[in-house]
């Protein structure tokens, strides 16, 4: 006689920036139910602000199946390098908790975040005349559209006003999950 069914939520562990890919493969499978939170932010390069997609969780994701009839399945498939568990035994991940993450993004697997500025971030201009310069945040002024940041710039400290859509901050965009 087999035993039935008990899917359980599990963490697994992909290898780099890899995540959705092997969420998407496991799903296919059916029998797998997966979780791969990832969020959407600004950040600047070279060509100005760009946005970018990355896992909540660099190299995991959460899969939910039945241990004893999809574990082998789950652990060999594409992309994925094993699943998270203490001495070679995979530990589940309870149920509130998924939930709790779920809350968190809002109900969507992709969550665009913002990671404004505030004073005393260090920042970096993105656009403009003054790009690539970095500077403390040094007031904010009419509300949240302009900030007054402060540069050193040709061996001076100078005060300058800008708008904050044009500035990037060095805080990480993961830190608006811990922001709170």
């Amino acid at each position: 006689m087999s035993e039935s069914p008990n899917p359980q939520w599990y963490c697994v562990h992909t290898k780099p920036k890899t995540e959705h890919l092997a969420a998407a493969g496991l799903a296919a499978f059916g029998e797998v139910e997966t979780f791969c939170p990832r969020i959407r932010f600004q950040r600047s390069t070279p060509r100005g602000k760009v946005w970018f997609t990355e896992a909540l969780f660099p190299s995991y994701f959460f899969a939910r199946f039945d241990l004893a009839s999809r574990y082998r399945a789950v652990k060999h498939a594409n992309h994925v390098i094993g699943v998270v568990g203490f001495g070679g035994t995979p530990v589940p991940i309870p149920e509130q908790t998924l939930e709790e993450l779920r809350a968190e993004m809002q109900g969507m697997e992709v969550r665009e975040v913002s990671h404004g500025v505030n004073v005393g971030d260090t920042v970096e201009v993105a656009e403009g005349p003054m790009r690539g310069l970095k500077g403390i945040v040094e007031s904010m002024t009419s509300g949240e559209n302009r900030v007054k940041i402060l540069l050193e710039f040709l061996g001076r400290q100078s005060l300058v006003e800008v708008p904050s859509s044009k500035l990037l901050s060095s805080r990480s965009p993961r830190d608006s999950f811990t922001d709170k």
